[in-house]
């Protein structure tokens, strides 16, 4: 019961506030729109986490990443952003209200069920698998990077062309190339896993981070090398359930630098990316207007779709992973012609739920939603009462992906549902029993 009036807390509280922001918004009191929309995201997160115990709780991440990436994007302070059609901001509602309404059926449909004990412990075994495993990834990073930098004629970290890592891609093979970034969640499983270090799994260990982190730095991908990281903290957090400052407080002092190198390393200089981003108070620091766009710009791209779309692609966006991953689109090269309605040409970036309304209108969106939250429910059960490690595998990925819900399209990405085959045949490999 108690559980029960919590949820309609929630409900209530997020209708209220979207309210109160889009009539703010539509007098133009933006900054209390935006500020109204990023309390809410705080408030729902710290909600989820209390219920929970969970720093990476799902239900949490997205609330905290859509409806407060929605509150930063009301703020306007580029050029490049309007206000939104009542559409976007119907579509934008329904997203995040579909998914808790799903997450809450399935939850509670779940929790009718016995509970299983899961979780996992020291396994010199499972270890061992995991070990392979880092083995296998690093060492096919590495040969499909070296073939694509022969094949290709460059490496991006030493070209001088300021969108080299575009170019760096050959099809079918970079799905491989970057697939190293998994290995320091695997390494931090291997952790937890094993009871005894030798030389050898520390040289692997050692080796593939090194790997993990070196190939997104010769592609001169941040994102690749944020998500390595953010998906091993999240594994962490969901085996140790907990964090220090000191932890934060490092990542930080090492993360930035090695941003802002990459950032440099793009052949990106301040003048020009001030120049692309707009910011109507032209002396923001670039340390704050960069972060900003690439979360704000997605939602004003969402508006330019909803805005100019002519019509539906009835599907095709979001099962262009199938093309993709067969190899169909070389076949029917017209399921890559729609063009991407965005602000800029330069920002591409969209949000979690672009492809749904490019297919269906606001009923992809709702579809979309809510199975995400049905899923999202059962994986955190299934997780909690898993005893194969690569289950936080899946987890971390999908925390990931609704975690940065401003994003991407994340599930209607080839490279997404590449990862999840892969930590599949990591989850079937780490389970077999009777295989030494």
């Amino acid at each position: 019961m108690m559980r029960d009036t919590e949820r309609r807390i929630d409900y209530i509280s997020y209708c209220a506030s979207y309210v109160l922001a889009f009539t703010a918004s539509r007098l133009g009191y933006v900054y209390l729109a935006g500020i109204v929309l990023m309390l809410e995201a705080l408030l729902l997160y710290m909600m989820n986490f209390k219920r929970s115990g969970n720093l990476t709780d799902l239900r949490g991440l997205f609330s905290l990443s859509w409806v407060g990436g929605e509150g930063i994007a009301c703020l306007q302070l580029s050029r490049l952003q309007s206000d939104w059609e009542t559409l976007t901001w119907v579509c934008f509602f329904l997203a995040y209200f579909c998914f808790i309404s799903g997450y809450d059926i399935a939850a509670k449909k779940l929790g009718k069920q016995t509970r299983e004990r899961g979780g996992i412990e020291k396994n010199p075994r499972q270890a061992r698998r995991i070990l392979i495993c880092v083995i296998l990834l690093g060492a096919g990073s590495i040969f499909c990077f070296l073939l694509e930098a022969v094949v290709l004629g460059f490496i991006p970290l030493f070209s001088p062309e300021p969108h080299a890592y575009s170019y760096f891609h050959i099809s079918g093979v970079h799905y491989f190339t970057v697939s190293c970034i998994l290995i320091p969640a695997l390494s931090v499983l291997y952790v937890r896993l094993t009871e005894k270090w030798t030389a050898f799994s520390l040289a692997v260990l050692l080796a593939g981070n090194l790997t993990a982190v070196g190939i997104p730095v010769l592609c001169v991908s941040r994102f690749q090398l944020l998500f390595a990281v953010g998906f091993a903290a999240v594994v962490y957090l969901m085996l140790y359930r907990h964090v220090t400052w000191k932890m934060i407080v490092t990542a930080f002092i090492i993360l930035i630098p090695v941003y802002v190198l990459l950032t440099v390393a793009r052949r990106h200089d301040i003048t020009y990316l001030n120049g692309i981003f707009e910011m109507k108070y032209e002396r923001m620091p670039i340390f704050i207007t960069q972060p900003y766009i690439y979360v704000a710009n997605n939602y004003e791209n969402f508006n330019c779709m909803v805005a100019q779309l002519p019509e539906f692609s009835m599907g095709l966006r979001m099962l262009f992973p199938v093309f993709a991953l067969t190899g169909l689109k070389f076949v029917f090269p017209q399921v890559t012609a729609f063009p991407l309605y965005t602000t800029k040409e330069e920002l591409t970036t969209v949000t979690l739920f672009y492809d749904a309304y490019y297919d269906f209108g606001f009923a992809g969106i709702i579809l979309l939603a809510f199975v995400l939250g049905c899923m999202a429910a059962w994986m955190a059960r299934w997780v909690e009462n898993s005893r194969n490690p690569a289950a936080y595998l899946f987890y971390g990925q999908i925390a990931i992906y609704l975690g940065l819900s401003f994003f991407t399209t994340w599930f209607s990405n080839p490279t997404t549902w590449f990862w999840l085959a892969a930590t599949f045949a990591m989850y079937v490999f780490s389970g077999i029993r009777k295989i030494e």
